[in-house]
């Protein structure tokens, strides 16, 4: 699937066009280097959607621009960022951003509840505990969709560790601690599936540098 954005994708993009310049770069590197419109085609069409640690809310902007009968829900920890996001998603009617505390999970039932490059900056245990709390929410016949890094091969897993040292330690873009906990995606498959999921893993990391997985843990209908 090509990297360039589609219709929604310009869209959402240009949302942030009166956002400060370092933000609207930031939302254009995290497009181009991020495989947004796969993991959008993996959430249901229509629907309640959450977005746990949405920044300053791009994807979110983008999974509600793509599919207008999801009504998107994004929240992140990060105050700053969501005020960045809110400019743009009051340009979206089925789109709402929110600061949330640290690991909360707001209350479903939720179509689908997706997790994009956020858990590998907590311990794996709170990973664990997150994922836990957002399997709850998800309705009978709904959807976890975890995007994160894989663990090979090594030089994607030194490349994507290296420019995340730069975001967090240096350019401070990402909030966070500056030490990364990578988990293998057949453990996270594996919690997924203490919480009664059943779980596909995707490797979609074809012609990119940095080592993207993607684990769906489907809930069965009820």
């Amino acid at each position: 699937m090509t990297r360039a954005p589609d219709a929604a994708g310009r869209r959402a993009l240009a949302l942030y066009r009166d956002a400060p310049w370092q933000e609207r770069a930031h939302v254009h590197v995290r497009w181009w280097s991020a495989p947004f419109r796969r993991l959008a085609t993996l959430l249901p069409d229509a629907g309640p959607v959450l977005e746990i640690g949405c920044g300053h809310g791009l994807f979110s902007a983008y999974a509600a621009l793509a599919g207008p009968g999801r009504r998107v829900v994004g929240v992140d920890i990060d105050a700053d960022k969501v005020a960045v996001g809110a400019g743009a998603a009051g340009r979206v009617a089925n789109l709402e951003l929110a600061v949330a505390p640290d690991g909360a999970v707001p209350p479903g039932p939720w179509a689908a509840v997706v997790v994009v490059d956020v858990l590998y900056l907590l311990p794996a245990d709170a990973q664990r505990r997150l994922l836990l709390a957002a399997a709850e929410q998800v309705a009978p016949g709904g959807r976890l969709v975890v995007k994160e890094m894989g663990t090979a091969p090594r030089w994607k897993v030194r490349w994507n560790r290296w420019q995340e040292t730069v975001s967090v330690r240096v350019l401070r873009i990402t909030e966070g601690s500056a030490t990364f906990t990578f988990v293998p995606p057949d453990v996270v498959a594996g919690w997924l599936r203490d919480a009664g999921l059943t779980v596909t893993a995707t490797r979609l990391d074809a012609g990119r540098v940095h080592p993207h997985h993607v684990l769906v843990g489907e809930r069965p209908s009820a």
